[in-house]
């Protein structure tokens, strides 16, 4: 079985999302529109996201109107949606949406990954959901060199540090790459 891996970019000042629930501020850095090796899990098998962050990504990347941009943002995997919303998915993604508690969508989540790792694509919120439930192995963080005057929390709890463990910090471009292990369940 795999990790389940919070893996996230931030500004300097813990914000993952501008007041306008934008990214653009991200795709402003180098290397932030199309981030180099190492700066996502690449042995992620399944993604996981609320659906604010769904709906900012079918919207940004108009993948309703141009559903083969959606393999080129995710591939194959399969995508869960956390909604208790009918949302639209592109002709052709494997978009599976559930509601209600993070540790009751957990076994289907884990199912679908089989070995391969669990990417908690965002948002804080929903990670915060994973981390509650015992569910999160790991933090990974990509901080831009930005800082925004407010928006979406990167991890909205606190998390004291007998919590994480840091297992490195390294630059990758213009962004500090954080990891950290999730301890203490």
């Amino acid at each position: 079985m795999g990790k389940v891996i919070f893996d996230a970019a931030t500004s300097l000042n813990g914000w993952i999302a501008d007041e306008q629930g934008s990214l653009d501020w991200l795709f402003a850095v180098p290397g932030g529109d199309a981030p180099e090796e190492g700066l996502f899990p690449s042995g992620a098998a399944v993604l996981v996201e609320g659906s604010t962050t769904y709906e900012w990504v079918l919207a940004h990347e108009e993948l309703l109107a141009r559903p083969e941009r959606w393999r080129a943002i995710y591939g194959d995997k399969p995508t869960f949606v956390f909604t208790s919303r009918t949302l639209p998915v592109p002709e052709g993604a494997d978009v599976r949406f559930v509601a209600g508690p993070v540790a009751e969508a957990l076994p289907a989540i884990r199912a679908a990954a089989g070995e391969g790792d669990v990417w908690v694509v965002g948002g804080g919120d929903l990670a915060g959901q994973f981390l509650d439930a015992g569910a999160l192995d790991e933090v990974a963080l990509s901080v831009a060199p930005v800082a925004l005057t407010g928006g979406a929390p990167l991890l909205p709890r606190r998390v004291g540090s007998e919590r994480l463990t840091l297992v490195s910090a390294s630059a990758v471009g213009q962004f500090a790459r954080l990891v950290y292990a999730v301890t203490g369940r």
